[in-house]
Formats: structure tokens, sequence, C-alpha cells
């Protein structure tokens, strides 16, 4: 055989060799992601795909700021309870996102589309504003449970009816969905909307629990869940703890089924919504006389 010959023989076999590992390396690229989409269709939960329209954009593209909730951060101002931002009309927060505004850090998504009107439709929905949302139960039931069964009341007031002892919760439901007011009632200790208990233990041996109500360095105010407000000097105690958990009860989620849940969850929504409407009329009236 020539040296031609052999020059020949050797980039052939050079070729025939590229071809082979090109080949194997295409077989097993292909085997890898037919693996890959196998675990996520098997493991779909662990991708936890969005199936609400408009979240998965906003949480891509404008959570980094404003948050997961749309209550703000560090870099962007809250849009969930904003009065302001809720005053505005689904076509006004369409043109601020694609158009962005100039001189205050929010930046155009124009390119974002027809996206633009799920994106708003999801901030209604974190906004509580979705009136398209039905109640999960019955609200004239729900109040007889607030002010019956569960003793909601003998702590949370509505409208100024009921307890004292903890939040007032006319407004509770104005931008939470059905399932973060359930999570609420059968899960408190989850949450940080209620307060936890304080046990102080006086230097004569006497023991008082509560809520504390006022703390500094030197003192602390506590109000006893008969109402009573007591002032102590830190210096003069024998010591105090604050108790884990929520004054709340934890076994509603046991006490209840799940339609009075359902019911209690409706009311609450049901409340914040007349809240909202008060609110409406009484801007709209001093409108009216300042015109």
């Amino acid at each position: 055989m020539t040296r031609a010959d052999n020059i020949r023989a050797a980039r052939i076999a050079s070729v025939l060799g590229l071809m082979l590992l090109s080949a194997l390396v295409g077989t097993q690229r292909a085997a890898s992601e037919g693996q890959k989409s196998q675990r996520a269709g098997n493991g779909g939960q662990r991708m936890n795909p969005s199936n609400v329209p408009g979240q998965q954009v906003f949480e891509s593209r404008c959570a980094g700021c404003h948050g997961l909730d749309g209550r703000g951060g560090e870099r962007a101002p809250d849009i969930s309870t904003s009065e302001k931002t809720r005053r505005r009309s689904d076509d006004e927060l369409s043109r601020i996102i694609a158009d962005g505004l100039p001189g205050t850090g929010m930046p155009a998504f124009a390119s974002l589309g027809s996206s633009l009107k799920n994106i708003v439709a999801y901030l209604r929905q974190l906004q509580g504003k979705d009136d398209s949302a039905k109640f999960p139960g019955d609200v004239k039931r729900g109040r007889e449970l607030f002010y019956g069964k569960p003793r909601c009341s003998e702590c949370h007031a509505i409208a100024g009816s009921g307890g004292f002892i903890a939040s007032e919760l006319s407004g509770f439901g104005a931008n939470r969905s059905a399932d973060q007011i359930r999570q609420a009632i059968v899960k408190p200790a989850s949450t940080n909307y209620l307060g936890g208990q304080m046990i102080v233990k006086t230097s004569d041996g006497k023991e008082y629990s509560g809520v504390v109500r006022n703390e500094d360095n030197f003192s602390l105010q506590l109000e006893t869940l008969d109402g009573a407000f007591l002032l102590f000097q830190k210096s003069e105690l024998a010591g105090f703890s604050r108790q884990p958990g929520s004054l709340m009860p934890a076994d509603y989620a046991a006490t209840l089924n799940r339609d009075e849940l359902n019911d209690l969850v409706s009311f609450l929504m049901s409340a914040a919504r007349g809240v909202k409407t008060d609110a409406d009329k009484r801007k709209k009236s001093d409108d009216e006389e300042e015109e």
C-alpha cells in the first residue's frame, strides 16, 4: 500500500470514529432527556406548575421586587393591600405594567403582550378583589358559628361586636384567599397574625398571663384574658416567659367539620367586603362634600 493509500485510510477511519462518537453522544443525550421528561411527568407535584392564569408570570417577573404576595419588599412598594393600587382600573394597571413608571425603578414589560391581563387578574386575587370568587360556604351559618360554637367572638370582634383580647377581624378577609383564611383558622401558629401568650411571675409568688400590649427594656404592660391591664417593672419580677404557639385554639380542624369551616371562612370574606363597601360609601360622600 502506498503512502497516499495509508493517508486516505487513516482519514476514513478518523471520520468513521467521529461519526460513531457523535452517534453515542446523541443516544446518551436522548436517553437523558427522556429520563428528565419522565421524572417531570411522574413528579409533577415537585415542579409545582401554576394552574392560575398570570401566577407564573407574576412570580417570575414581579415577585422579585413586589414579593410573592404582592406586599412589597426592599425594591418595590406594596401593590396588594395599597388602597391607591386597588383603586386603579384593570386598564390602568395593564398600562403601568406595559409602559413602566419612569423615575421609580419600575421597568416596562410591554413584551409580555397578552399576559398583561392575566397578571392583573392574578393581582386582583392577591388583593382579594376577585368578585367572581364564590364563597365556599354559607355566610349566615358562618356568622352563627363566629358568635356561637367555636367561640371566636370571645376573643375577636367584627364591626365592633365581639371580644377584645385578640385582633379585630373586620378586614381580615379583604386580601386573603379562602384557603389562606382556612389555614389561619386550623393552623394559627403557622401565621404571624395572632400573638402569643406571656406568663409573668412576681417576686411575691403570684403569676399572671395574658398578651403583651407594651414593652421596653425596663417595663411591660400585660392585658389579661379578662381585660385587665397590668403594668410591671421588669427589675421587680421573679421572671417572665413567652409561651410558644398562639392564644387561639389549635384544634379547629378537629372540632369543626369541612362545611362549618367553609361557612366560617365565607362569613369572614363577607365581612371584609362589607367593610370595603362602607369605606367606598364614605369616600364618595367626602368627595361629594368637597365638590
